[in-house]
């Protein structure tokens, strides 16, 4: 184990504080995370809490623990609006499309990995679907049944949650008292079968025209969307283990209902630590198809976009997401990913002159120790990226410093700083050094820039035939015009 691994803490979402991290096992941490319901396109959103943890993971190895790792599909049970009435999200998509339900969890666990991919996220160490655990959770359910908190009535199963509140906090996690959640619960009229609106399906009987359904005692039909997760996070991690991970947007319903499942199955909150990454904005506001204001990750990578004046590469939008903290709310903006890119590359830049310097000192006029620990103390304290990125900013000041003549460095000691840096930008950041950062970058740009205006004035001159050829011409050498209302910018694939 690494020296600074004892130092860890993490904020929980339970207690509302940080804590010193022990892990359940010494030197083995198991980590649970909400994975996709995979009815659409991974958003920036996903992508945003997915890096969180992604950068969790790798401290936590880094530092020397064993992690096993698992983060879910969800492929059935996931209702609109995160309600117990309409339709699956999976097999409404299905029908829109023509397609068959499996058919859209293939296509879209298939574009969830390849973003993921893209961005140098790391695959989880196991990575269920809700579909491979049908037989698990209805055990779970039997058991809820038979400790008396769960009831069936007409083919579906529900959570009572008045019952639960009898000897345990339903609450302790959102922090919402029963009695408002009451309050402020309208009536459903009869058209539930539900004793209680608070109450949440556990298993929902399937009608006719349902197409994803599966046998159980209750009949024919189809899990809930948090009886899922208790499932596979307790079958692969067992009833108490350490970190359960997602989105700000899954405390309340999802999560309250799997630590309330998990109290009633095995007596525990099933996770010590809860741990919840931010929401991710747009120019300010909340991120909507409907008023155009929303971007796709593909359209900042390789597409472009008309809110942004060029594309950006994976890790320059992963470095813009590091800038902030993980539970603070980040706004993505052209301008916040332009200084983004900026700074990225200055990192990198740095880096490729540390690695080429030709000429050192006898001693150095930098505390790399010093330097390291301030870096680990940052990671310790919750995994501060932005105090992280603080730090190796000072490390850049300073080889660029030594670059110029202007500051002193060892060879010895040039090697410990490279070894450092590179591991906290490209193996705990998980960035890494794209084409577009090699170090010939700033002659391309050039060149580039002066490509694109004398197209952009054949555009202006209606000289069609020479604008497509210039197009064309760089397509054929692995270079994409991405063409805006705004500018023209370029990919190298």
């Amino acid at each position: 184990m690494h020296s600074e691994s004892k130092n860890l803490k993490i904020y929980n979402s339970i207690s509302g504080k940080k804590e010193d991290f022990i892990p359940v096992t010494k030197d083995h941490v198991g980590m649970y995370v909400c994975g996709p319901t995979v009815y659409s396109n991974v958003h920036l959103g996903n992508l945003r809490t997915f890096t969180s943890f992604d950068v969790i993971y790798r401290y936590l190895t880094h530092v020397g623990y064993k992690v096993r790792y698992v983060r879910n599909i969800t492929d059935v049970g996931h209702l609109e609006n995160d309600e117990d009435e309409g339709e699956d999200r999976i097999s409404k998509k299905a029908r829109i499309e023509n397609l068959e339900p499996m058919e859209v969890v293939q296509k879209y666990t298939y574009d969830f990995h390849e973003i993921l991919r893209k961005f140098n996220l790391l695959p989880p160490n196991i990575e269920p679907t809700a579909t491979g655990h049908i037989i698990d959770q209805i055990k779970l359910i039997e058991r809820i049944i038979e400790k008396g908190v769960a009831y069936e009535i007409n083919g579906s199963v529900y959570f009572d949650v008045i019952e639960y509140s009898k000897s345990n906090n339903y609450g302790i996690l959102s922090k919402r008292k029963l009695e408002d959640l009451i309050h402020n619960t309208r009536s459903l009229d009869g058209q539930s079968d539900k004793k209680n609106p608070q109450d949440f399906a556990l298993w929902k009987k399937a009608e006719p025209k349902h197409i994803m359904k599966w046998a159980s005692p209750w009949g024919e039909g189809f899990p809930g969307w948090h009886i899922e997760c208790t499932a596979m996070s307790n079958k692969y991690l067992g009833d108490i283990f350490d970190i359960h991970g997602g989105g700000m947007d899954l405390k309340f319903p999802h999560h309250e209902c799997e630590i309330a499942q998990s109290n009633v199955c095995f007596g525990t909150n099933a996770a010590n630590y809860w741990v919840h990454a931010n929401m991710l904005t747009l120019n300010g506001q909340k991120m909507s198809k409907s008023t155009g204001n929303n971007i796709l990750p593909d359209e900042i990578f390789f597409s472009g976009s008309k809110l942004l004046s060029k594309t950006f590469s994976e890790s320059s939008v992963k470095f813009f997401m590091l800038q902030a903290h993980y539970r603070s709310v980040l706004d993505l903006s052209n301008d916040a990913l332009l200084a983004s890119d900026k700074g990225f590359q200055k990192i990198i830049d740095a880096i490729n002159n540390l690695e080429n310097l030709k000429s050192f000192s006898e001693q150095t006029t930098f505390d790399i120790k010093k330097w390291s620990r301030n870096c680990y103390d940052a990671m310790n304290d919750d995994f501060n990226t932005p105090i992280l990125i603080a730090n190796i900013f000072d490390a850049v000041k300073f080889i660029n410093k030594v670059n110029d003549g202007n500051e002193k460095l060892s060879l010895a000691d040039s090697k410990v700083l490279a070894k450092l840096i590179n591991s906290f930008v490209f193996d705990i950041m998980g960035l890494k050094k794209d084409k577009t950062f090699s170090g010939q970058n700033n002659k391309i740009d050039e060149v580039m820039n002066i490509l694109l205006q004398l197209r952009n004035d054949a555009r202006n001159n209606k000289n069609f035939d020479l604008s497509d050829k210039i197009r064309d011409l760089l397509k054929l050498k692995g270079i994409t015009i991405n063409d805006n209302d705004k500018d023209s910018s370029y990919t190298i694939e």
